[in-house]
């Protein structure tokens, strides 16, 4: 039997929450319905639903079966609209996975402007400092930080950041100022714990020889926003990304830490599961993003160090 056919019969199914729900909405009989349901388990050998007289409840093998064809079958509808030119602007939802600090201090008047921009589109956003499964979590782009595990997944840069080392005035003032990165071992020291690994601290100097501590950090989380609030409460020099740095360094909140030698690149990605096949919000979305970047104020790499 026609496996879209029985694809879209089963994720009617769950939304609808039975068969006969499912059938009226795609225009079947019941009867008929039931065969594709049953035609679609018999072809991947596996149950994914439990029926009972009252409901449908998914097993775990439908549980992600759902999340993956309710994906294709719009993936599928948004092909032949743009194929056949039947609307000019995108539509449909688009779903994002962003970290955490970077999601609170940029994605909101991106996120608005798009909005505005494409009214058809709804966005579903997910603030999350880790790496989610694209697939499993039915995410169209993942905005992701720092080096990328080995994967399947496309990844288009979009910008780079500096890693910087900060304090405030006042804990500087307290424990003196290092001027070598040998030094920063009589400090207390913030680090980052999560996906976006910064361990060695790396140094380079205006020589280009290349200094790497090991920090023994006394705080470590995986979000780069309360390491900047705790060195913001005077408690030690912190060693993360500059968009998370610039905002307290313009108002003197915090200051730079040895500035007379370079700290890497890290660079920011969009990431989705696809080469060939983008669906048009996505790819607009990532143009968005490019041109937000681009003008950031907060961003004072212009290409990362050789």
């Amino acid at each position: 039997m026609d496996r879209l056919l029985s694809m879209s019969v089963f994720v009617a199914a769950v939304e609808e929450g039975s068969i006969a729900a499912a059938a009226r909405r795609l225009n079947l009989s019941p009867v008929m319905a039931g065969r594709y349901l049953t035609s679609l388990e018999e072809g991947l050998s596996v149950r994914l639903l439990e029926r009972s007289t009252h409901q449908l409840n998914l097993t775990d093998a439908g549980g992600s079966y759902f999340v993956k064809a309710k994906r294709i079958l719009s993936d599928i509808r948004e092909a032949e609209q743009e194929a056949t030119a039947k609307h000019i602007s995108p539509q449909g939802s688009l779903r994002i996975a962003a970290p955490v600090t970077f999601g609170t201090q940029y994605l909101a008047p991106l996120i608005a402007a798009f909005m505005r921009d494409y009214p058809q589109v709804d966005i579903q956003l997910q603030l999350l400092d880790r790496f989610i499964d694209l697939v499993d979590e039915g995410v169209d782009l993942a905005i992701r930080i720092g080096q990328l595990p080995d994967s399947d997944l496309v990844a288009r840069r979009i910008t780079d950041y500096r890693l910087l080392a900060c304090a405030s005035p006042r804990y500087l003032a307290d424990a003196g100022r290092p001027l070598l990165p040998e030094e920063l071992a009589r400090h207390v020291l913030i680090g980052y714990s999560g996906t976006m690994t910064t361990s060695p601290w790396q140094f380079t100097a205006a020589s280009g020889e290349v200094k790497q501590i090991e920090a023994h950090c006394r705080f470590l989380a995986n979000n780069t926003a309360i390491m900047v609030a705790l060195a913001l409460q005077d408690a030690g020099i912190v060693y993360g990304p500059e968009f998370v740095m610039q905002p307290h360094l313009q108002t003197g909140e915090l200051v730079e830490v040895l500035p007379d030698y370079r700290c890497p690149v890290i660079s920011l990605f969009a990431v989705t599961l696809n080469a060939k096949y983008v669906n048009s919000k996505t790819r607009l979305f990532i143009q968005y993003l490019k041109q937000a970047m681009a003008s950031s104020p907060h961003r004072t790499c212009d290409k990362p160090l050789e």
